[in-house]
């Protein structure tokens, strides 16, 4: 694994990202004109549990830049299962603090044959080696995929149709609201981003979460682009843009993990909505 540096690996996952999501561009240049810093909570990932690209193989890059595993999620409605990765403390990217990394993966042998028989011929055209370089959390998509076999994913999973048009690259970026000085509360975050024209994804609440567990969260949703299928291109949601607001625990601690339940519905601020 001839390696890049951490930082050049996050900066082109948010050059990525914006490309496919500008209007995280968008809400990210406002906050700087208001004079915000803005820190980055998590970056979020997707993949199958296929062992040739799962977590274990998605998470590598991170693990050999520091990253180490911190918590374990299960949706069991999204038949997904989740890891996150705690940022190495010694602030390798460059002064900034580090993202939490969070990567996902569908349990496909939940779904029915022919949607495994989908998902195996995706995998099968992963070249060999892709999964050992360094920057393969944003190699994108490496493989070929109809649209006819996106829509036979989507029926029984968004998630999955998501992964088969665009591969592996960030999901969403997440902005840490609790360090911005502007917005006491995540209705007041919210409020501005719809002041300024985003809307934002409404399902299970528009704030999933509560201090009550220690995390809010909100998100747009999904931008629209187009997608180069091999019949024919069609457009459908890229990527959002996730608001994240953090609470101290009785402790003393501000909470640094994940809640599922709200997971759950900020998983849905990609599905299709026609």
């Amino acid at each position: 694994m001839g390696m890049g540096s951490l930082k050049e690996l996050l900066d082109r996952l948010w050059d990525d990202y914006v490309r496919l999501n500008p209007q995280a561009q968008a809400i990210h240049r406002l906050l700087g004109e208001r004079g915000e810093a803005v820190v980055n909570d998590h970056i979020a990932f997707r993949t199958y549990d296929d062992p040739r690209v799962g977590i274990e193989a998605l998470s590598r890059s991170f693990v050999a830049f520091g990253y180490e595993q911190a918590g374990e999620y299960t949706f069991p409605e999204k038949k997904l299962i989740a890891r996150h990765y705690a940022p190495p403390r010694d602030g390798s990217g460059g002064g900034d603090r580090l993202p939490k990394v969070f990567i996902s993966e569908l349990k496909v042998g939940e779904f029915s044959e022919s949607f495994g028989r989908v998902v195996k011929g995706l995998v099968d055209q992963v070249p060999t080696g892709l999964v050992d370089q360094w920057d393969f959390a944003v190699s994108g998509r490496p493989w070929g995929v109809s649209y006819s076999d996106y829509e036979l994913l989507r029926a029984q999973s968004e998630y999955g149709a998501w992964l088969a048009a665009f591969g592996f690259r960030a999901n969403h970026f997440t902005v840490d609201v609790g360090e911005l000085t502007a917005f006491g509360e995540l209705a007041a975050f919210n409020a501005f981003v719809k002041d300024n024209g985003f809307d934002l994804n409404t399902n299970g609440g528009e704030i999933k979460g509560s201090q009550g567990v220690y995390l809010e969260q909100s998100s747009t949703l999904a931008a629209r682009v187009p997608v180069a299928f091999s019949d024919g291109e069609h457009v459908i949601p890229a990527c959002y843009y996730e608001f994240a607001k953090r609470y101290t625990k009785p402790n003393g601690e501000l909470f640094d993990g994940f809640v599922a339940k709200s997971a759950d519905k900020i998983f849905e601020s990609t599905d299709r909505r026609d």
